[in-house]
């Protein structure tokens, strides 16, 4: 069973002679933000449902199919810089705009980003939090990765509902 902690993995020889790698420790992961195709290694900070078991929430289990809390910094870093927007920004507090330096091409290119940019609420207001919901889609005790994907629109609003609940 694989735990959030200092990266700890134990290679396992199977049938055939192949090898598994026995997550038994980990505390990163690649997840993937898939409406702005965006991959980044981030911390896992948290597991915070499981459809499958409350225990393994209790123990903070990294299993496949695991609701996680995951850092939003890079990825809040990277929507910064592609499109040139602060995002997470609470209503009431101002923040003036960061100025940088930049070429007339650079800033052509982030306002032609500008007229298709769309961020869901819901995702803006995890930003703020700088935590993300993500869902784990390896398996760590097997192949000793924590990868998966950040949720959004109503795969994030069931799993919402659902943590709610408990």
């Amino acid at each position: 069973m694989t735990k959030i902690g200092e990266k700890n993995v134990h290679p396992v020889r199977c049938m055939g002679g192949n090898m598994k790698f026995r997550a038994l420790r980990l505390d990163t992961g690649n997840f993937s933000w898939g409406t702005e195709v965006c991959t980044r290694k981030v911390r896992v900070l948290d597991v915070t449902y499981n459809a499958s078991n409350n225990e393994l929430v209790r123990t903070k289990t990294l299993v496949k199919g695991a609701i996680v809390l995951v850092d939003a910094h890079p990825f809040k870093d990277w929507y910064e810089s592609h499109y040139g927007v602060r995002v997470g920004v609470k209503k009431g507090v101002s923040s003036a705009p960061v100025e940088e330096k930049k070429s007339d091409a650079a800033k052509a290119k982030i306002s032609a980003r500008q007229k298709t940019r769309s961020l869901e609420s819901a995702i803006d207001h995890q930003f703020g939090s700088g935590r993300l919901y993500a869902k784990i889609t390896s398996r760590p005790g097997q192949s000793g990765r924590c990868d998966g994907y950040i949720l959004e629109g109503p795969e994030l609003a069931f799993y919402q509902k659902m943590m709610a609940k408990k």
